[in-house]
């Protein structure tokens, strides 16, 4: 069996939140509210963060504890963010964020 089921769980929530975080950063982008550009990096940077971690993960690199831990932080600040926004789609990454925030962190190995 792969080393990726282990982690299986940790990858849905990143690959779930990225997609949030992707479609809040286009939807900002769309709306055109420059009051908006912190949402729109923010998201933009926790994306990319959720991707390379589920990568590392599906790799089973060693550099998933510290992905994982930047990830964390990034969703965190994210969420802080996004729960500032009244549109829907903030909210919900927002809420994406939270959860992918609370996954359980891994120990380096």
């Amino acid at each position: 069996m792969s080393e990726a089921y282990n982690y299986l769980d940790h990858i849905t929530a990143y690959s779930s939140c990225a997609n949030a975080c992707e479609h809040c950063a286009s939807a900002c982008l769309s709306e055109g509210n420059a009051g908006h550009y912190r949402c729109v990096a923010l998201c933009r940077d926790c994306a990319d963060l959720c991707r390379l971690t589920a990568t590392l993960m599906l790799r089973n690199s060693p550099y998933i504890a510290v992905a994982s831990q930047l990830c964390r932080i990034a969703c965190l600040a994210c969420a802080e963010e996004c729960v500032q926004h009244v549109s829907t789609h903030c909210q919900e990454c927002a809420r994406t964020c939270q959860v992918c925030a609370e996954e359980p962190l891994l120990e380096p190995a």
